[in-house]
């Protein structure tokens, strides 16, 4: 357990690691604290942006859009590898994720694969979004990737934590896949290596997703009349990923919520695959089925189960 930096030592443990920080207004004061508690401090997460430009990704940054308010990270780590602050305290960056990951984090061990999503990050992760439109084909910046080692482990020497404590976003939530473009066991050993420690062991062993059919079949036929935004099964997050790959489901909406948005999304998705609803014309019911669930995981990464 930690106590988070000060806004002031957040900055010296940057700067002193020889990032370029550039301060943005207002941001030592801009959270959103009010929507719950910072700290303790336990790890670093990181992100890509999915967007272009820096101006544009620090605006994106600091107001939020339609659905999740900002400030939605620390910093930016732009591609120059120039650091712009964004806020300070509890920041909408993490959202819900696996509590065994936290607990290998704060643990300093490797962490397991994420299978849920019920543990709050915005309280405990310090958050950077690094401008990149995660494609794949985008790239990284030489300058870029030396900004994201020296931010890492300034806030690790800060705090005495190991490379460990340095975790991304597809490690840390169901479905995520930023940072997209570099590996995090690379990024952790050159952070060690900054550090003056040895590489630590491989993070976790490469495994798919799965995706339970019956579970998911029950959320999509319970989630859209129950109040609020209730997640009756994270699985529903690593499919609604998909669907957002796919451009049928806005990203505000990848909550882990089987919503009326989200039938509405599959529905389509099953219309894609040839299937329609019983009546001429009618569009398909958004219920997953198996051979849907199945083409959807093959073309996006997760295996089906019963």
């Amino acid at each position: 357990m930690a106590v988070p930096l000060t806004a002031d030592q957040l900055l010296a443990a940057l700067r002193a690691e020889g990032a370029t920080v550039v301060e943005g207004a207002g941001w030592r004061t801009w959270n959103r604290n009010t929507k719950g508690p910072w700290g303790p401090a336990h790890g670093v997460l990181l992100h890509h942006s999915v967007t272009r430009g820096t101006a544009r990704t620090i605006e994106m940054c600091h107001d939020g859009y339609e659905g999740l308010p900002g400030p939605l990270c620390h910093a930016v780590i732009a591609k120059d590898g120039v650091v712009h602050t964004i806020g300070y305290g509890r920041t909408n960056h993490a959202g819900l994720g696996d509590p065994d990951v936290l607990n290998a984090v704060i643990a300093e061990r490797p962490a397991p694969v994420d299978d849920q999503a019920t543990v709050d990050g915005n309280r405990q992760l310090y958050g950077f979004e690094c401008e990149n439109l995660g494609d794949g084909a985008d790239p990284w910046p030489d300058a870029q990737l030396l900004a994201v080692e020296r931010v890492s482990a300034g806030i690790c020497r800060a705090h005495g934590w190991g490379a460990l404590s340095v975790i991304g976003h597809l490690e840390w939530q169901p479905g995520k896949v930023d940072p997209r473009g570099f590996s995090m066991a690379w990024m952790r050993d050159r952070v060690a290596a900054r550090l003056g420690h040895s590489a630590p062991a491989q993070v976790r062993p490469p495994a798919r997703p799965k995706v339970s059919l019956r579970l998911l079949v029950a959320a999509a036929r319970s989630d859209p009349s129950r109040k609020g935004t209730a997640v009756t099964y994270p699985g529903v997050i690593t499919v609604e990923a998909a669907l957002v790959d796919e451009g049928l489901l806005s990203k505000v909406y990848q909550d882990g919520h089987y919503g009326t948005t989200t039938v509405t999304a599959m529905s389509e998705w099953q219309e894609r695959c040839g299937f329609h609803g019983r009546a001429p014309g009618q569009p398909a019911d958004g219920i997953p089925g198996l051979t849907t669930l199945t083409r959807l995981g093959i073309k996006h990464g997760f295996d089906v189960t019963a």
